[in-house]
């Protein structure tokens, strides 16, 4: 096989992978506030009062379900949580009726919350829609974090192998009776892979990841896996397969090519498009005597 051109493959390198359904799940948030929807225009009934804080009482009072709308009030997910009051801890537990009513106001008025329902006419279901739609906008990270393995496990099926996902070597050890010591470090390192497949009598692990910027850890990842393949080249039956890409690699590139120059198996999306993982399951021939 000729030896492949570092600069020539980077240049193959996407600046995003992000589809439409990225961005914000409206699916999800129309769900989540349709789930409080009746709470919230019983809350309503507050807004403009000029006694609210007795007004509320007495709502709780007539609807104690309505406490359960407070946490998204305050754009927060957790139903129990501490709050610092004068020197003392203070836990509010919404999922349970464990604060009483009067603590309950008190939340309320420090928070701001009756401030805002006192001088703002707005609708709390709309307001709370707004609410779902800026925390779904912070849930982006781990949807991205997923995107390039949902991406990458979609070209494994496509071969129609046989795989595994988030795999530890300790588990492939006693799966395939392979002997990995060299790679974790004599059982010391607990080591788990995205991907695990298996081909022609061949276990391939994989490493996937996508970086839209730069940063140390592109650089510590760089060396991580260039020491990974250097140590799993001595393992029979194994093949250590690492898939990267994204404009993150522009300032971290001499890293990756030091890994690239020692692992044959170093791949972009660009290469999977182009059937490299085909091709590589198919052209194992090497027999491991315990599998």
């Amino acid at each position: 096989m000729a030896k492949r051109d570092f600069n020539e493959w980077r240049s193959h390198f996407i600046p995003a992978i992000s589809g439409y359904s990225y961005y914000v799940d409206f699916d999800k948030v129309s769900v989540n506030v349709d789930s409080i929807k009746t709470e919230l225009n019983i809350m309503n009934s507050l807004m403009g009062s000029k006694n609210i804080c007795e007004d509320f009482v007495n709502l709780a009072t007539k609807y104690p379900e309505i406490r359960k709308c407070i946490p998204i009030l305050l754009a927060i997910r957790e139903k129990k949580f501490d709050v610092r009051d004068n020197g003392k801890i203070i836990t509010y537990d919404l999922s349970k009726h464990v604060n009483s009513i009067e603590e309950l106001s008190r939340l309320m008025s420090e928070t701001g919350l009756f401030k805002m329902m006192e001088n703002r006419l707005i609708n709390l279901v709309d307001y709370v829609y707004g609410v779902e739609t800026g925390l779904d906008s912070n849930a982006r990270k781990n949807r991205g974090g997923h995107q390039m393995e949902d991406l990458v496990e979609g070209f494994i099926r496509a071969t129609g192998k046989k795989y595994f996902k988030e795999m530890y070597l300790s588990e492939i050890e006693s799966r395939y009776g392979l002997d990995l010591s060299a790679i974790s470090n004599k059982g010391s390192t607990r080591k788990r892979f995205d991907f695990v497949v298996e081909s022609n009598n061949h276990i391939f692990a994989f490493e996937v990841n996508f970086y839209t910027s730069s940063g140390s850890k592109l650089n510590e990842t760089a060396r991580s896996y260039k020491m990974l393949a250097e140590e799993s080249r001595g393992v029979n039956g194994f093949t250590f397969v690492w898939v990267t890409d994204g404009c993150g690699w522009k300032d971290a590139q001499n890293n990756l090519r030091e890994t690239f120059d020692v692992l044959d198996t170093l791949y972009s999306i660009h290469d999977l498009e182009s059937g490299v993982l085909s091709r590589l399951f198919d052209g194992v021939e090497i027999v491991l005597d315990h599998f």
